[in-house]
């Protein structure tokens, strides 16, 4: 069995996804399986993948595909953590690829930590293909010791990072699926595993990103407003997590009043939801929800 499992979830993208096989193809360790879950793609993407399967010059790498009907990132996230054979699980995004070191360094900073209970995974930078690693630059010359949460709240580290997770602490945290939604933030489970484990986060780039205009980040508002039962969960554990500063709890309040007029609930469910006491930034999110219809 591969002791690294890089997921891909894909959809439609079978235009981009060439670039990130190539980057596979020239991982300096190849101990790892690339799991791709198609979720719903209409593209040539399943052709694709299935070429590259039998294809006996893909550098003998171990492709698994499998595909869904279309239900969004988090859907796509909890199958491949069932079917993934690997004790780590590094998701790698349709549209971004990684760095030729890039398995070498997750398994040689996983072996240093894998026996030690408190420990979901490991973790490295991400870069823009200039090499630049995406948000601050890190405050920890070699790694640091924390959980996810206070890494952003304590250390005040900024930006996106390459984590590779336990498979076995990704299937006691499944991310939650609500009717008729395609959008959970992963940090919805991040925030949530950060509550018993921390993670040693590296600073070394591993995972190279470009950030398209048909990708999650380009877009997140509005997946934010077409599933609000998801983003109101995840700012109101987040405004109550322990870890979340007076500013963030707050930022959190606001986002949460923004966000979940288009849920169904009612009032006073979505006020025991964010807590009472978090109705006063009820105006404040009001407003920022009618600056967001003027913009779109």
């Amino acid at each position: 069995m591969p002791t690294l499992t890089i997921f891909t979830p894909t959809y439609n993208r079978a235009y981009i996804l060439p670039v990130l096989y190539e980057s596979l193809q020239g991982q300096k360790c190849q101990d790892f399986e690339w799991l791709i879950v198609d979720d719903g793609s209409t593209d040539d993407t399943e052709t694709l993948v299935r070429d590259w399967i039998a294809d006996s010059r893909n550098n003998g790498l171990n492709i698994r595909y499998h595909y869904q009907p279309n239900g969004g990132k988090h859907r796509a996230i909890n199958q491949g953590v069932q079917l993934a054979q690997g004790e780590l699980f590094f998701i790698v995004d349709s549209d971004d690829y990684l760095l030729p070191e890039a398995v070498s360094f997750l398994l040689t900073w996983w072996n240093e930590v894998k026996n030690d209970t408190r420990y979901a995974g490991v973790c490295g930078l991400r870069c823009y293909p200039d090499k630049t690693s995406i948000g601050n630059i890190p405050s920890y010359a070699t790694y640091l010791d924390t959980d996810s949460l206070s890494f952003r709240t304590r250390y005040h580290e900024k930006g996106d990072k390459a984590e590779a997770f336990r498979t076995t602490v990704l299937r006691a945290y499944p991310f939650p699926e609500f009717d008729n939604e395609h959008f959970v933030t992963e940090a919805v489970v991040w925030n949530r595993i950060a509550q018993r484990y921390i993670l040693r986060y590296y600073n070394q780039n591993i995972y190279c990103c470009d950030y398209l205009a048909d990708g999650l980040t380009r877009s997140i508002a509005r997946h934010h407003f077409q599933s609000p039962q998801g983003t109101a969960l995840y700012y109101s554990e987040l405004a109550h997590w322990p870890q979340t500063d007076r500013w963030n709890r707050m930022k959190a309040a606001v986002n949460y009043w923004r966000y979940s007029t288009g849920n169904k609930q009612s009032f006073d469910v979505k006020c025991r939801q964010i807590g009472w006491e978090n109705i006063f930034f009820l105006p404040l999110g009001m407003i920022f929800r009618l600056r967001d219809k003027i913009h779109r």
